[in-house]
């Protein structure tokens, strides 16, 4: 017990190193991540429909061709518009990757079988020198 009072912040290091260490495995969404280059062998292959959440402001500074835009908070009363694509591809973005988790689970369990998320978001795509619409 003396040894873990004494070594605290080592001991809380080790504990948030293992949990990062651990996260991937607990992320249990079901959607397969892709980089930019794979988005795009994606998008040219099976012209899967890209969905956009970030708020409309972000949207229009700058999104993918084609992308529709459906902001994280309104998804869930807005399901219905996306029933035809429940068989088909839907590649989800949004700036940094991180809204996309929740959006993954809430479009699987609404029976999308194929979810795919842009690793990194809008931010990785701009890094990949890819091209975005602004409107």
């Amino acid at each position: 017990m003396d040894f873990l009072l004494n070594n605290i912040v080592w001991v809380l290091l080790a504990v948030i190193s293992g949990a990062m260490l651990l996260w991937p495995l607990l992320n249990r969404s079901g959607a397969r991540e892709l980089s930019p280059q794979e988005a795009v062998l994606l998008i040219n292959r099976e012209h899967p429909l890209v969905l956009d959440v970030r708020e409309e402001k972000e949207f229009l500074a700058g999104h993918i061709a084609d992308a529709r835009n459906i902001p994280l908070a309104r998804l869930k009363e807005r399901l219905d518009e996306l029933a035809k694509y429940r068989q088909k591809p839907l590649l989800v973005n949004c700036l940094s990757g991180v809204r996309t988790l929740g959006v993954c689970a809430t479009l699987q369990s609404a029976g999308f079988e194929r979810v795919y998320v842009l690793k990194g978001g809008i931010h990785a795509w701009r890094q990949a020198n890819l091209p975005l619409v602004k409107d």
